[in-house]
């Protein structure tokens, strides 16, 4: 496997929180996206479009702090206790398919494991203990 990460959810203040987290641990963010961004981000209520879709802050060579802003018009709920999922980074996909597979496995797919508009196969699954997963696989090498 090459990572495993923690990706957090917030209710619009995702980049508030993540300049905190910037200040705290140093670096700079890897990658940083609004929903304006996105391929379907003309189509959102005016009000979300420049809320967070994703960003990444390195941690160290093998740890990233991952986060978005959950979007209620699109029928997201933000729990707070339940706001984060572990997102695993597999080293082929097949691992990936393999990982998903069996988080899956009397558990809820919540988005299947797919092709996904930025180049990664991406899939989320809550698994039968109410443990939330994501499944991030490039095929290519990231930018």
């Amino acid at each position: 496997m090459a990572a495993v990460n923690i990706y957090l959810n917030f209710m619009g203040n995702t980049e508030d929180v993540f300049n905190f987290y910037r200040s705290v641990f140093g670096g700079e963010f890897s990658m940083f996206q609004r929903f304006s961004d996105t391929p379907h981000g003309a189509q959102m209520p005016e009000g979300d479009r420049d809320k967070v879709m994703h960003v990444t802050l390195p941690i160290d060579s093998n740890t990233r702090l991952m986060g978005t802003d959950v979007i209620e018009s699109m029928g997201q709920k933000l729990t707070m206790g339940t706001n984060f999922s572990i997102c695993i980074d597999p080293a082929s996909l097949d691992e990936g398919k393999k990982l998903f597979n069996g988080l899956a496995e009397g558990g809820n797919v919540v988005m299947p494991l797919e092709k996904m508009f930025w180049g990664a196969y991406f899939g989320q699954v809550t698994d039968k203990f109410g443990i939330q997963w994501m499944v991030n696989y490039y095929d290519s090498p990231q930018q």
